[in-house]
């Protein structure tokens, strides 16, 4: 691990403003994803800016009747909680699918929202990765590319987005609040908020420098039949092959979101006008411009199964 500073933050504000003044600051909270980067030295930050002193780990309601989730909220935390369990369960049962227990009780919902995009090829840095070093190459494309993105991918990279959570939040349209160096604040939605590869893989969010994630709203409970299911090569503690994300309604509507397929949760609004069609029909719409490798070709058939399974589920 290279040396760096560390900083502890007095604000959100003053935090944003730290990163933003010194190129290659990181933000710090529980460190699960970045502290494992740095002993690889694919990351090596020169300052670590601490926020974990920041009241940003609360839940609280909203006036609109949704819920406001504080960017420190700890996954275990926010997994547990009775408001999540009753009115958005779909949120409780992804974060409960990732990871382990130790890891869930030091990760943040920040942190879990910005997770690197990885592939094997990323943590080895004997190989070009355009993540790593932009601009040295893909060796996924002419690798072994099994668990990789089957859509959404480029020339320039096929990893998948590896956040369990990030897909419940897709499919429940929540909003990612920030604050930028001079204070302003914004609300980005999650459907924006996470990049395709392009030619910029590196490149992962639409955050600006400096920019900090100060928590996340959801809207209003939608209702309906919450499932998460998660398919992958061991029982627990792995990426998933392909995730189902879906709300289903008695009549058949809903929404559904995938993970495991894509560099960012993939979810494609005018395919839920097919629920009623369907499993067969939502995937073929979800996948209709998929380009698998020949490795991964069968997560197009275990999207469209996995899919069959969740809305019998739903339907009882």
């Amino acid at each position: 691990m290279k040396p760096f500073r560390y900083e502890r933050a007095s604000s959100p504000t003053a935090a944003a403003a730290a990163a933003a003044a010194s190129n290659g600051a990181k933000f710090i909270a529980g460190g699960t994803n970045l502290l494992d980067l740095m002993k690889l030295q694919i990351e090596a930050p020169v300052h670590l800016i601490d926020i974990n002193g920041l009241a940003l780990d609360r839940i609280e309601a909203t006036p609109e009747g949704g819920l406001h989730i504080g960017a420190l909220v700890r996954n275990t935390d926010l997994a547990a909680d009775e408001r999540v369990r009753r009115d958005y369960p779909l949120l409780s049962r992804a974060l409960l699918a990732g990871a382990s227990g130790q890891l869930r009780n030091k990760a943040t919902t920040a942190g879990n929202l910005l997770q690197r995009t990885r592939c094997p090829y990323f943590y080895d840095t004997n190989m070009p990765c355009n993540k790593r070093m932009p601009g040295s190459g893909c060796s996924a494309l002419e690798g072994f590319s099994r668990s990789l993105a089957v859509i959404g991918g480029s020339e320039a990279c096929i990893a998948t987005n590896p956040s369990d959570m990030a897909v419940a939040m897709r499919v429940l349209d929540a909003a990612i609040a920030t604050v930028k160096p001079d204070g302003t604040t914004r609300a980005i939605a999650i459907a924006d908020f996470h990049r395709l590869p392009g030619d910029t893989p590196h490149m992962e969010t639409i955050l600006t420098s400096g920019e900090l994630i100060t928590g996340v709203t959801l809207p209003k409970p939608v209702g309906g039949t919450h499932i998460y299911r998660k398919v992958r090569d061991r029982a627990s503690y792995a990426f998933a092959l392909i995730s189902v994300g879906a709300i289903v309604q008695k009549d058949g509507t809903g929404r559904v979101a995938l993970g495991g397929v894509a560099h960012k949760p993939w979810r494609v609004e005018a395919a839920e006008a097919e629920m009623p069609r369907g499993a067969k029909a939502v995937a073929a719409r979800l996948l209709a411009d998929a380009n698998p490798t020949k490795d991964n070709a069968f997560k197009l058939k275990l999207v469209e199964r996995t899919l069959g399974s969740v809305m019998t589920e739903a339907k009882g």
